[in-house]
């Protein structure tokens, strides 16, 4: 094989897509649809809650097409992290809706679905082994964060997709996967270079982010090559450029040239971007090194409190100025005030949008605003006290005498009535680790079946 053409439809199942574009693709003869559909972008609490991160009618809609595509192409579709966070639950979500498609559509399907669900025995296991590393700023797993953790699962690289295409399978349904691993299995499978494969899987793996204008919402599709890959957006009001394609590669990551994956390194150091015809790109020379352990992150969530919160505007500049000062007294009176409350059994957080609501401490510019919005959550041990917390936090605010103020009426203007808003259980991320693994399919379990 020569060549081999990879239609990514969109950046995630379920965000969408111009069906126009996605016919161009089609006419194109594509020899594998992929797409990734979860990510740990939205946090925790997906993983913890067994919820998805887009909406069922919104995957539907686009595995319609998808789906009947692939089955009349009979080429195979391949569906990495399905359901969003990748766990059992979301796996299942998943799969409840391809039933319904190939139900009514009337097609058929030899499926593989790989389950990336890690038992917390087999943690235990390689952690008297020395083989769980931290991944980043974390700390060193413990037998108690291990403990309170309800959802652990592993991000698996192409080798299990490869088995299950290996095995026949025509539409592979992945928990939890590397997200370029969807793209660059089947090409890796036939022969081609394996730098490349997972270099263009990361460009595929947001749909038509890599072009100009940039979208997630959008189809791409990528044409690998003995030497090199081209990637060409199937909408005519897309282009691609050696700047935007090169920008893309940079695209969440901590180095400007090394991207690690699941028992992979790629060195993209040597990578040449050229412009190949009117809005489409050649790239050549990534490089994959392997390293000498192959290791699978880890990502588990565990619930850790309720959270209720408020949403606020602060107009007076006199309360602006003062707006640090006011949040900690407003938490000190409540707190003496609950002092029959164990201070650890809940939090109080603030965040003054307008003013430093997005880094925090972080934020390096001080800059005058006429206007806050304030955004104020209380996470607690239960959900009666994070609302009862955050109901005196707000009233005590509302009518906080700081210096300087002239007006009694109320120093908050809520957005809704009510104005207290209960979130719900909340989540974070316990498990954020590398696992030493003997074997790539080490932690897919796979299931067979015709549909």
């Amino acid at each position: 094989m020569d060549e081999l053409k990879i239609l990514s439809p969109c950046g995630i199942l379920g965000y969408g897509f111009p069906k126009e574009s996605f016919i161009n693709g089609i006419n194109r003869k594509p020899n594998v649809i992929a797409v990734d559909a979860g990510s740990t972008d939205a946090g925790p609490h997906k993983l913890g809650a067994g919820v998805g991160i887009v909406s069922e009618r919104a995957v539907k809609k686009d595995l319609n097409l998808i789906l009947t595509a692939g089955f009349e192409l009979n080429i195979p579709v391949i569906i990495g992290s399905a359901g969003g966070a990748g766990a059992k639950p979301h796996v299942e979500w998943t799969m409840k809706i391809v039933r319904e498609v190939v139900q009514e559509k009337q097609l058929k399907f030899k499926t593989a679905i790989i389950y990336s669900d890690v038992q917390k025995d087999y943690i235990r296991e390689k952690m008297k082994e020395n083989k769980i590393l931290p991944l980043g700023p974390v700390p060193e797993l413990s037998e108690e964060k291990l403990k309170i953790t309800k959802s652990i699962v592993g991000q698996i690289g192409c080798e299990p997709i490869i088995e299950a295409l290996q095995n026949g399978a025509t539409l592979v349904v992945a928990g939890r996967t590397y997200d370029p691993a969807v793209f660059a299995a089947l090409p890796i499978m036939h022969g081609f270079d394996p730098g490349l494969s997972y270099h263009l899987g990361k460009i595929l793996e947001c749909g038509a982010l890599c072009a100009e204008p940039g979208t997630t919402k959008d189809c791409i599709i990528g044409y690998i090559r003995k030497d090199h890959f081209v990637v060409e957006p199937l909408n005519e009001k897309r282009k691609c450029y050696t700047t935007s394609v090169a920008a893309h590669t940079l695209y969440e990551k901590d180095h400007p040239y090394l991207l690690h994956g699941p028992g992979i390194q790629l060195d993209l150091s040597q990578c040449v971007f050229e412009q190949y015809g009117d809005g489409l790109v050649k790239v050549s020379g990534s490089k994959l090194i392997k390293p000498e352990k192959y290791r699978i992150k880890l990502e588990g969530s565990a619930q850790v409190g309720y959270r209720t919160l408020i949403i606020a505007g602060v107009r007076d500049p006199i309360m602006i100025d003062s707006i640090e000062e006011i949040k900690k007294e407003v938490e000190e009176q409540v707190r003496a005030y609950f002092d029959d409350i164990p201070g650890e059994d809940y939090r109080i957080i603030y965040h003054t949008y307008g003013k430093n609501g997005v880094m925090g401490m972080l934020e390096p510019v001080d800059t005058a605003c006429h206007e806050l919005g304030l955004v104020l959550e209380v996470v607690a041990k239960t959900q009666e006290l994070a609302n009862t917390i955050c109901a005196a936090v707000r009233s005590t605010m509302l009518h906080f005498p700081y210096k300087g103020r002239k007006a009694t009426a109320g120093n908050l203007a809520f957005l809704y009535s009510p104005s207290d808003i209960e979130f719900g259980p909340v989540y974070k991320f316990t498990v954020y680790h590398l696992v030493d693994v003997e074997d790539p399919c080490e932690l897919a379990r796979f299931e067979y079946l015709e549909l």
